[in-house]
């Protein structure tokens, strides 16, 4: 049930609620989370971000001026802490409203969506106890089956891709991936084919597929001649695990009926060093990884085991 907002007010004695974001307000006691809840067309969630910031620069708002960070700090909400950017790589129509911390411009706040600003921890959690189980399939593979210990779910609602770009563009981008050796991921397209991968209620990991067939940018007319995992991330609290090779071996078993299968040029060391331990782990799986450059053509690949090995022997590090 949801508590009304009335009573809530009361509850919390007064001044404290005038300045809670909206959004908490409105939050049921089982704790729903925007992945959860968020409905509609993503056309009119946008018109309602451009009418809030309208109002924003206007200094007209009604609602409460400040965001409340999760340790209780004030953050004052005023044109030069928020900003549209790109949802989708190859739509810069569609874009999303965030909040920046005034102190660290690098730092994403927030998001704002249904008419309130979520906290992107909050953005990335679940309250749905069907976000669980590892899916192999969809529009990825041929076959579906779940194991619930191990959950990787196919990016379908529009939540969902909200959930994919704050993991991507904003906790690797901007958060987590301060590392001199981590890769930059640019925002997926609109079109492409992730999963998300879901532990106690939040998402921790991702992997997006360029699909056989498909373009391989704008630009050309090339199309990738096998699936290549393009992107692959596991938050920071989260590495060490094995979520690397649970996702690389839930790609394998998505296309098992391909002879070879691609990881997008160039491949990091961390995940090569994924890649060795999963080889190792899934012998059979040896002829069919490749690091491949686009479109994927024989003369494009190089057999990752193999270079594994000729770069571990002692001819290969001369």
């Amino acid at each position: 049930p949801f508590v009304h907002i009335a009573r809530l007010k009361e509850v919390l004695a007064g001044c404290l609620a005038d300045w809670l974001p909206q959004c908490a307000l409105l939050l049921p006691l089982g704790c729903l989370y925007l992945v959860d809840t968020l409905a509609g067309d993503p056309e009119v969630l946008q018109v309602d971000a451009e009418t809030y910031y309208e109002k924003l620069l206007k200094k007209s708002l009604s609602i409460p001026d400040v965001f409340l960070r999760p340790g209780g700090e004030k953050v004052k909400l005023e044109d030069s802490c928020v900003c549209f950017v790109p949802l989708y790589r190859n739509n810069p129509t569609r874009k999303l409203l965030l909040l920046i911390d005034p102190k660290d411009k690098k730092t994403v706040l927030a998001v704002y969506l249904n008419q309130c600003w979520w906290p992107v921890e909050e953005v990335v959690k679940t309250a749905d106890p069907s976000r669980d189980g590892l899916i192999l399939g969809g529009t990825l593979g041929e076959t579906v089956f779940a194991i619930p210990s191990e959950p990787v779910h196919e990016v379908q609602t529009f939540g969902e891709r909200i959930v994919l770009f704050v993991l991507n563009y904003i906790i690797f981008g901007m958060l987590e991936g301060s590392s001199a050796n981590d890769a930059f991921f640019l925002p997926h397209s609109a079109t492409e084919c992730a999963k998300i991968l879901w532990r106690n209620g939040e998402a921790v990991a991702f992997y997006s597929v360029k699909m056989k067939g498909s373009l391989c940018d704008g630009t050309t007319h090339h199309c990738y001649l096998l699936p290549v995992l393009d992107t692959i991330f596991v938050r920071r609290r989260y590495r060490r695990g094995g979520l690397g090779m649970k996702m690389l071996h839930d790609f394998c078993q998505s296309f098992v009926a391909e002879d070879a299968l691609g990881i997008s040029c160039p491949i990091s060391a961390a995940m090569y060093q994924v890649c060795q331990k999963f080889l190792q782990t899934y012998p059979e799986e040896q002829k069919r990884l490749w690091e491949v450059e686009a479109p994927g053509d024989w003369s494009q690949r190089v057999n990752i085991w193999l270079k594994i090995q000729m770069e571990s022997s002692p001819s290969g590090r001369c």
